[in-house]
């Protein structure tokens, strides 16, 4: 059964991978940049800050700190355990796939960890700031998608990476944002 589910997985890589064109390739590998995204970060925080104030912006900053690098090396040390090739590095499929990602890194594939970084940003984010911008999380999940999607774009990652990613970005999102309320109530003065 999980032989059926990797070889449909790999079919859906090479059919989503293979909808791209060049005309689109500068964008999406705009999109999978990490730097990219720097800007909106801070237009977040910024949020964050003129709702919050400076004192529990300082304590999200730590907590948003945090999750990211618990969604990044939990990431990390599952690739080390599963050991998925990248699509960009398996010989089944390297000559029917378009990849266009600046190098094929040697890691692993499962899971992704822009898909789960963004999610976790996204959810986190998107709840934080639900009290006053209500939509926001809608457009925080939709960024997230195009994160994610991105990766099966540029070849680096299959579609099972990318939905696994974001579902684990998704439940530390959460958790994270369940964490801040606990801190905020306990070391911030009302």
């Amino acid at each position: 059964m999980l032989e059926q589910l990797l070889e449909y997985d790999t079919n859906l890589f090479v059919f989503l991978n293979g909808l791209g064109n060049e005309t689109w390739d500068g964008f999406w590998l705009l999109v999978t940049n990490k730097l990219t995204f720097i800007p909106f970060y801070a237009i977040l925080l910024v949020l964050i800050y003129k709702k919050y104030g400076w004192q529990k912006l300082l304590l999200l900053v730590i907590v948003i700190a945090a999750m990211i690098t618990f969604t990044d090396q939990l990431t990390n040390v599952v690739k080390r355990s599963v050991l998925r090739f990248r699509p960009c590095a398996c010989e089944d499929i390297m000559d029917s796939i378009r990849f266009i990602a600046e190098r094929c890194s040697s890691n692993r594939s499962f899971f992704s960890g822009h898909a789960s970084n963004s999610m976790a940003a996204a959810v986190f984010g998107g709840l934080i700031l639900r009290p006053y911008f209500k939509s926001l999380i809608f457009i925080l999940l939709f960024w997230s998608a195009m994160v994610a999607y991105s990766r099966i774009y540029v070849g680096v990652h299959f579609p099972i990476d990318v939905i696994c990613g974001m579902i684990f970005g998704a439940i530390s999102g959460y958790l994270f944002y369940k964490l801040s309320g606990v801190l905020i109530q306990r070391f911030i003065k009302a």
